[in-house]
Order: C-alpha cells, then sequence, then structure tokens
C-alpha cells in the first residue's frame, strides 16, 4: 500500500464526496451522509502511519485503487 500524507489522503477523501467540516489545529473532520465521520491528523509532510491509513481508508470505503 501507498504510503500518504495527512494532505493527500484528505484530497482523496474531498475527490470521493467527503465535506471538510471543521479543522482543529492540526486535525481535519470530515463528514458525509450515511458514513460516521472521519478525522484525518494533517502534519506538515509526515505520512500517516500504515494502521491509521488502513482505518480510514476501510471508514470512507476506500480500496487501493482509490489511492
Amino acid at each position: 500500500m501507498k504510503a500518504l500524507t495527512g494532505r493527500e489522503m484528505a484530497r482523496i477523501l474531498e475527490r470521493k464526496g467527503w465535506t471538510l467540516v471543521r479543522i482543529r489545529s492540526s486535525h481535519h473532520r470530515y463528514e458525509k451522509a450515511g458514513h460516521a465521520p472521519i478525522t484525518v491528523p494533517v502534519h506538515a509532510g509526515q505520512t500517516l502511519k500504515i494502521g491509521l491509513q488502513h482505518r480510514i481508508m476501510k471508514a470512507a470505503g476506500l480500496t487501493e485503487d482509490d489511492l
């Protein structure tokens, strides 16, 4: 699986119809009807840990092809 930064994950979520509803410090919260909210940590240039990336993808219904 390709390692992504928080900013890259945020862009993918937005392309898939998720809406940014709140930015609190370095954490962006996304919502989409019918899904639980997702929080993405956006730290300058740091990649997401693989477990966190996998949990975000699962919650958002993303596959590796979406990356």
